[in-house]
């Protein structure tokens, strides 16, 4: 097959040039160089004034608009993140860090796939097939209509494609396959964006669900240029500290469903397996009445979730004292120790504060900042919170309460644990709302006054 003629353009300033540059000679931006095809010229090897349109416009009340028939899988957090299901003819790209199991999770999902709705092909572009059946075997994954196969070549897997003719594929990784068209290495910006162009294409003719592994940078973001997270239908980010055991499967964008929609799983040593009840399990191993911990109710996309936060603090021998959170950003962190300090008066310039999310979380929310202070303030006075209290609301400058949004799914989150009390922040809404059975709201205007409230003794 003959190769296109190709081009670079600096994504900086647009400066076209036959062959790749490091720098710039424009701009002098380095880097910034990335091969893309060259467009046949309009009407070149036609008739001149040609009509090239393929495509019809159609007004908006002559379209029949069908439902979309999701494929259901029997995964319920998985389908969960993906808004319900497998939409036919959809791109989803799934990022995560190396070895957090987004191969391990995509695997039992192509099994599953399989043997509910039919073929499912597995294109593996790092791994051979006997690796790939030795980690099926150990997860058992027992399917018939499960194909693997090991290719990087896109016009190859595209020729599996239509010979397969699958539900689902799977491409594992985005970044190992390579347009020949292209003279860059697998990889690069312009194979990555070109090879995930041409399998929308075929996503969108075919209606088979194309599901694209994608590896990560330092940052956490997904490798290659921004334009492949707007080519797909749906990204997806498997999330987890390696050292624990619960992984956060997040969806940030989803044409198909609710955005930041939240799946748990736990990896054992059967592969992954999905946690039906997140905030039971993070609150297995509470110690109720230890100084410094406290319950707090935060939101996952939609998905209420109950978490402990635990704070030590200690004398410091350094002029500086340390603030290190686990879980939670610093920043927040610092001002909730300047809060305590100024407006609770909580000697804390001499102490080193520790602050830990119990399970591995990470906590963005400002809702939680009620929580953190008070597991803080706990550790100081040496008095523990009382155990059958949650706790959210975000802390102001002046050390007011204020309000968060979804007040009433987070307290029957806390009642359906058997929490007896909620301690909130006073606002009108709380006058309105209907409080859960069992569950009494104590509403309270400052932090003081929770910290007043809230610890024993």
């Amino acid at each position: 097959m003959a190769k296109r003629q190709t081009q670079f353009v600096c994504q900086a300033c647009g400066r076209t040039a036959p062959v790749y540059m490091g720098k710039c000679p424009r701009c002098g931006e380095f880097d910034t160089m990335v091969e893309q095809l060259i467009a046949p010229e309009p009407g070149a090897g036609g008739k001149k004034g040609a009509s090239f349109a393929t495509s019809q416009p159609q007004r908006l009340h002559e379209i029949v608009s069908d439902g979309l028939d999701r494929l259901a899988l029997p995964v319920a957090e998985f389908s969960r993140v993906l808004g319900g299901g497998l939409v036919p003819g959809s791109l989803i790209l799934v990022g995560g860090d190396p070895g957090i199991g987004k191969s391990t999770l995509l695997l039992e999902i192509a099994g599953l796939t399989a043997n509910l709705h039919g073929p499912v092909l597995y294109v593996s572009g790092e791994e051979s097939a006997r690796q790939i059946k030795m980690r099926a075997d150990r997860l058992k994954i027992d399917a018939r209509d499960l194909y693997l196969v090991t290719e990087t070549n896109l016009n190859a897997i595209i020729d599996h494609i239509s010979t397969v003719r699958p539900i689902m594929t799977i491409v594992d990784s985005i970044q190992t396959t390579y347009d020949e068209r292209l003279t860059s290495s697998a990889g690069s910006v312009s194979q990555v964006r070109e090879s995930a162009a041409r399998l929308q294409e075929v996503a969108k003719q075919t209606g088979v669900v194309i599901v694209l592994v994608g590896h990560v940078t330092k940052e956490g973001a997904i490798a290659g240029p921004r334009v492949l997270e707007h080519i797909v239908d749906t990204v997806l980010y498997l999330e987890g500290d390696p050292f624990h055991r619960y992984r956060l499967l997040r969806s940030v964008k989803n044409r198909f469903g609710a955005t930041s929609e939240v799946g748990v799983f736990e990896m054992v040593e059967q592969g992954m397996v999905e946690v039906p009840n997140p905030s039971e399990a993070f609150l297995a191993e509470r110690q109720a009445n230890a100084p410094g911990s406290a319950i707090v109710v935060t939101l996952e996309g939609t998905r209420p979730l109950l978490v402990e936060v635990q704070a030590l603090a200690s004398s410091t021998t350094f002029a500086n004292p340390r603030r290190t959170p686990n879980g939670i950003d610093y920043n927040r962190l610092l001002l909730l120790t300047a809060v305590l300090t100024r407006r609770v008066h909580v000697p804390l310039h001499d102490k080193d504060v520790f602050v830990n999310v119990i399970g591995g979380l990470q906590i963005t929310e400002p809702a939680a900042d009620l929580g953190v202070a008070l597991a803080i303030a706990s550790s100081i006075k040496d008095k523990p919170v009382q155990a059958d209290m949650a706790f959210f609301g975000e802390v102001g400058l002046s050390g007011e309460l204020r309000a968060v949004s979804q007040l009433e799914p987070r307290l029957k989150e806390a009642a359906k644990l058997g929490f007896k009390r909620c301690v909130v922040p006073r606002t009108r809404q709380l006058k309105t709302g209907k409080s859960p059975d069992g569950l009494e709201i104590i509403g309270c205007r400052t932090l003081y006054e929770a910290i007043e409230l809230a610890l024993i003794g």
